[in-house]
């Protein structure tokens, strides 16, 4: 019991010193705005669209969302489940698009006082 309560005090802490949430992330990928989403990016990430994975620069990967939402007009964000596992964090869940559901998984990682994006999947 000692030890589950260290580490939900932990997890608290921890969630406490980030600069935005998985809200923010999450609202931004509802709105279907790609400079909004592109806010949370690292300086690299890695995209997977239609099962190719590619690394792209900040910009770039702006650029690259920017053209999945607008082939794909976003219509909301459901999750389905969210954690952490080994300092990193993770949502999955179900972007609602004019073209069907993309099952998409989002990695963050804490970099200074932020949790950047990572990588960013869209499944089909």
């Amino acid at each position: 019991m000692k030890k589950y309560l260290l580490s939900l005090l932990a997890l608290v802490v921890f969630c406490s010193f980030t600069k935005y949430s998985f809200t923010e992330i999450i609202n931004a990928l509802k709105s279907g705005n790609a400079a909004e989403v592109a806010k949370y990016f690292d300086n690299n990430v890695e995209i997977t669209l239609a099962g190719k994975i590619s690394s792209y620069s900040k910009s770039n990967a702006e650029i690259v969302i920017r053209d999945f939402f607008k082939d794909n007009p976003v219509k909301g964000f459901k999750v389905i489940h969210q954690g952490e596992n080994a300092g990193s964090q993770y949502c999955i869940g179900n972007l609602i698009t004019g073209n069907g559901l993309f099952r998409t998984t989002i990695y963050t990682k804490q970099k200074g006082d932020n949790q950047v994006i990572q990588e960013l999947r869209f499944d089909k």
